[in-house]
């Protein structure tokens, strides 16, 4: 690859070339093409790390923009979303098109790596949810982390629940991590497939003693622990008036800390809790549209920073987050802690350090996440003839400038060309948008039936 602009991202500058090899950046630098190589003209460009995207719950895509929770809080907006909305995700063609939308959404902002929240799980299930998000993320060729959910209770507030929300035994939980650890995780910093335990909130979906049992069973299998935490003020309170202590000292209590343990959300901490995240390593996957469109707040990323915490950066479902790509996140990011510390809060580098190195980290995939000889080749490659781009004077920091308005050229995934032209190959999008739409009126007439 000759000539993208990537000053922000591989530090190296304007004009460089990049040499593939077997998956891998083998140089930077003033390059010579070898005889045979297949060249790719980036000039008028800029060149970054493929996105990582370190929490989303994918079968939310075909849960964007429902009427009564548009102007909720998170308590109300879960019993009027995603729990009611669930009983219609009981068929493999409705979940399998909600993986596909969200995961070429994705792909098309230039992300190359996905952590799927994936709690849709119940008792007697009729197809396999882990087996389809494995197969379109292979088909599609992103890296892909199913986070596999878990609640062994109904919380109070979900009355007259679905049998689509029905709570498991921590055993059928156990049985099932297993199977799919056996069938799908591979280990390595190259990893295309991992699975990790994640309970969906550790004080309302399971008891703290199963809370403890998890961690244990998934170290065991050599897994990495995923919850959401402390969203709203709700989560404190909670654990307060219950364990008498903070939310991040009763997951501690129950060895839900380290650096194989990452939190989404992580809005509202106490100072003690802040130096306990950094001290101990665990991480955090920072959604800001999310708690923007929701209405939690903002949470503590540049006080995190400044502690040394590994602060990644996640996009959370479509259900509470309609503009379902990193390119919107890493421009929200950009904005909101400046709106709350001052211009001088977070820099491009900063921000684009959070959306690929850190969450490359947070997810222990050491062999992505940077451009650099030795890493993978997952790249995204944009153009600046756009609109957006017109009389932009810092072009390597177009992508978070720029935000979604930045249209994609190409992205590659270990050296595979996974979008090319702007477009993902083999993926008729017309056709899909009209599958999505359908399966939408299905899930309407579902729930209203």
């Amino acid at each position: 690859m000759r000539g993208a602009a990537a000053r922000a991202y591989g530090h190296f500058g304007a004009g460089a070339s990049v040499r593939v090899r077997d998956g891998r950046i083998e140089e930077i630098g003033n390059l010579v093409p070898l005889p045979g190589e297949a060249v790719v003209d980036a000039r008028g460009c800029v060149l970054a790390p493929g996105w990582v995207n370190t929490h989303h719950h994918l079968f939310q895509s075909l849960l964007k923009g429902v009427p009564g929770g548009l102007s909720t809080r998170l308590a109300d907006w879960l019993a009027a979303v995603p729990v009611r909305h669930r009983r219609a995700f009981d068929h493999e063609a409705v979940f399998r098109t909600a993986v596909r939308v969200g995961l070429g959404e994705l792909l098309l902002s230039g992300c190359t790596t996905v952590a799927d929240h994936q709690y849709h799980h119940y008792p007697n299930m009729p197809f396999d949810p882990t087996a389809v998000v494995f197969e379109e993320a292979e088909r599609l060729g992103l890296r892909m982390v199913v986070c596999r959910g878990l609640a062994t209770q109904v919380r109070i507030i979900d009355t007259a629940p679905s049998p689509q929300i029905a709570p498991e035994t921590l055993d059928q939980f156990f049985a099932g991590l297993e199977h799919d650890t056996q069938r799908f995780h591979e280990s390595g910093p190259l990893a295309t497939r991992r699975m990790v335990a994640a309970p969906t909130t550790p004080n309302w979906s399971v008891l703290p003693d199963e809370l403890r049992e998890i961690a244990r069973f998934a170290r065991r299998l050599g897994l990495g622990l995923h919850s959401h935490l402390s969203e709203t003020p709700d989560y404190g309170a909670h654990i307060r008036a219950v364990h008498g202590t903070t939310p991040l000292a009763f997951v501690e209590q129950h060895e839900w800390v380290g650096p194989d343990v990452w939190f989404a959300h992580l809005v509202w901490m106490e100072p003690s809790e802040q130096r306990l995240l950094a001290s101990t390593g665990t991480g955090m996957a920072h959604c800001p549209q999310c708690n923007a469109r929701l209405g939690s707040g903002t949470a503590p990323v540049v006080e995190l920073l400044e502690l040394g915490a590994r602060v990644s950066l996640g996009v959370d479902g479509a259900a509470s987050n309609e503009a379902a790509d990193m390119l919107s996140e890493v421009h929200m990011a950009y904005l909101m802690h400046r709106l709350k510390h001052g211009p001088q809060a977070l820099d491009t580098d900063t921000v684009v350090h959070m959306a690929t190195s850190a969450g490359a980290q947070v997810l222990g995939l050491h062999g992505t996440g940077t451009l650099a000889p030795g890493q993978a080749a997952d790249m995204a490659l944009y153009r600046l003839d756009s609109p957006a781009a017109s009389g932009l004077h810092d072009v390597g920091g177009a992508p978070v400038l720029c935000g979604r308005a930045l249209p994609v050229q190409s992205v590659w995934m270990g050296g595979r060309e996974v979008v090319r032209e702007g477009a993902i190959p083999g993926l008729h999008w017309p056709d899909l948008h009209q599958q999505a739409q359908a399966q939408v009126a299905r899930v309407i007439e579902r729930v209203q039936a």
